[in-house]
This record gives structure tokens, sequence and C-alpha cells, in this order.
């Protein structure tokens, strides 16, 4: 009864934000898992981009790396319409790319930075989203993953304000499409990571005191790693989930108990 249920064997999934971290531990996993993997980055000069694509064809499947601003509609199209022409298809799409470039109280929040953080990690995702769903609607069914974070889930006075804002957004995003969805047979559900030792986050892992602060909150003593988010995103891909949606899953170690 259990045999295959978390193959992706003939799926086709496309990854934002996939060069590092959090993202490329889930692209060689669908890649593992049976996938053909589009990803992506705003990286213009992505050499980190075309070496997750060589791990990916080094498990046998095919990939796609194009690098993409997620805030630009016509890189968003460019992504979508090379996956159709390679692929004739897309199953997976996880809204991974995200931005956090400024330390701040939303009272000093230089409004350029607002918008910049809101342009990747809210109006990129629903850019993707939108074009993904299209071709998922036409061919009857799909999965989108946004990746989210406890800290859209919980106010935080450790100036990132404005990241905890975008992805409120973003699980409110998650829920309304997966209502709109619904009938089209897409799922749509939210991981909400806390503390993962990650680049982006470099900050919260190195600085002693932030660090401190982090662990202090968390109920398994310590920070997460990428590998760690895999395991909940392979489900919320797979035939393993397919009574699901409008969930934001958290992968936290306690951190929000």
């Amino acid at each position: 009864m259990t045999e295959g249920l978390f193959s992706l064997k003939g799926k086709v999934a496309i990854i934002t934000g996939g060069s590092r971290g959090i993202g490329k531990a889930i692209a060689l996993a669908y890649a593992e898992a049976g996938a053909d993997v589009v990803v992506s980055s705003r990286n213009k000069r992505p050499p980190e981009l075309e070496k997750v694509a060589e791990q990916i064809q080094a498990l046998g499947r095919k990939v796609l790396a194009i690098p993409a601003h997620v805030g630009k509609k016509e890189d968003v199209q460019n992504v979508v319409q090379k996956t159709i022409r390679e692929f004739g298809r897309v199953d997976i799409l996880l809204n991974n790319a995200g931005a956090n470039p400024v330390l701040s109280s939303l009272v000093d929040l230089p409004e350029e930075a607002f918008e910049k953080i809101l342009e990747i990690n809210l109006k990129g995702a629903l850019l993707m989203s939108q074009a993904v769903a299209k071709e998922m609607i036409k061919q009857g069914g799909g999965r989108i993953i946004n990746m989210s974070s406890i800290s859209g889930l919980r106010a935080r006075d450790d100036q990132t304000g404005a990241y905890c804002i975008s992805k409120a957004g973003l699980n409110m995003l998650t829920q309304v499409m997966a209502k709109e969805l619904a009938p089209h047979h897409i799922l749509v559900n939210a991981i909400a990571p806390g503390s993962i030792k990650t680049d982006f986050a470099r900050i919260n892992w190195t600085d002693p005191e932030r660090r401190a602060y982090r662990v202090k909150e968390i109920t398994l003593g310590r920070f997460g790693e990428p590998e760690e988010v895999v395991g909940i995103a392979l489900f919320l891909a797979s035939d393993a989930s397919t009574f699901v949606t409008g969930e934001i899953i958290r992968v936290d170690g306690g951190q929000v108990i």
C-alpha cells in the first residue's frame, strides 16, 4: 500500500532559489525521488546553480538551470515557458526564493528595502504561482509549495519586521490559493522553517548574541540543517499528501510551542 507513496517518478518540479541552502537540498531530494528538475536563482552569473544542475544530472535526472528574478514577470514567464518546452508539463512548484537585505526596525526601515523584500518573498511567489497554476489547470492538477517561515507566524523584535510581514502575507497567499485552486486538483501548502543553518540566515548562527537567543528558544536546543526540511517538502510534493491543502507546516525544532 505504501510502495511508491513518496515517489516523484515522471514528475517535473520547478524550484526557485535552488542554488544553495534549503532549495538545493530539496532539488536534490526531488531528483533522488525520480523527478526531473528546473532550478533557478536570481544570480546572473550562476556557478552555484550550475553545480546543482550537475549534481542532479549525476543522479540520472534531466535538469534545466535558469537564472531568474522571480519579482520580474518576464523572468517568471521565461522559466515556465522553457520548462513546458523542455518537459511538456510542470507538476510541482517550490517557491523558495527569498530576500532579507536589511536588519532594521519598521520605524527606520528604508522604503526601497521594504519593496525589495515584498518583491521577492511575496510578489515573486504570486507571479510564479500564477504562471504555473495556468499550466497545472490545463493538465488537471499539481502542487504548489511556498517556503514561508515561523517569522510569518509571530511578531519578532529582532529587526526582521519586514521579513515577518512578507512571510505572513505568504501564508495568507497560500491559503487563498488553496481555496481557489482546489477545484482544479491543485494543492497549495507552505513550509515554515525555524532557525536553519543556511547562508541566508548566517547572521543568526554566526553572531554570538543572536545565536544564543535563538538556541534558547528552540526546544531541541540547536539549529536545524537544510536537509531536515527535505522530508516535509517531499511529503507535500508526493502522493503521501493527497488530502492536505492550505496548511502551513512548521519545521522548527519546537521553536514555536
